[in-house]
């Protein structure tokens, strides 16, 4: 069983509440636009950390981290790519992805939209945490916390951050 606290879009700030939100996860996943390497390297130093590029990612992160990830989970394959879009209006490269990889969870970013949602065609959970930075449009910054158990993704909890 693996705890995972999940973030998108930090865009280079880091909320001092993120740690006591994923105090208890055994990972963090980013899902790109980290913003800088200061930023990966507190998310690293705290727990062990997988993540992917963002649009305004710069080349030492983009030489850390590739553009797209595809990895097991427990008993779940996981795709994550910065910008995917959401079911079932993927972008161009995302749908040929998802369907030739058969991923069970789709993880994306870029749009500063919370959005969890399953896609019935491609039998696939797609999560975008939102953004958990003060850049950007959004109104509210949120991470997503959550379980995978063998082949079960349960106990998805959304957390709001306080302020903008």
């Amino acid at each position: 069983m693996k705890r995972i606290g999940l973030l998108s879009d930090t865009h280079g700030f880091l909320d001092e509440a993120v740690s006591a939100c994923f105090k208890d996860c055994d990972e963090i996943w980013h899902a790109g636009d980290f913003g800088s390497k200061e930023l990966v390297e507190q998310l690293k130093s705290f727990k062990p950390l997988r993540g992917v590029y963002g649009n305004i990612d710069g080349q030492e992160i983009r030489l850390e981290f590739p553009e797209i990830l595809v990895f097991q989970c427990e008993n779940v394959k996981v795709l994550m790519k910065h910008i995917g879009g959401y079911p079932p209006k993927y972008n161009k490269d995302t749908r040929p992805l998802l369907i030739r990889e058969k991923p069970q969870l789709f993880i994306n970013g870029h749009s500063h939209i919370l959005k969890i949602m399953y896609d019935n065609q491609l039998q696939c959970l797609h999560m975008n945490p939102g953004a958990a930075g003060k850049q950007g449009w959004h109104q509210i910054r949120t991470l997503i916390r959550f379980t995978i158990d063998g082949p079960d993704i349960r106990d998805c909890e959304v957390i709001e951050l306080k302020g903008r």
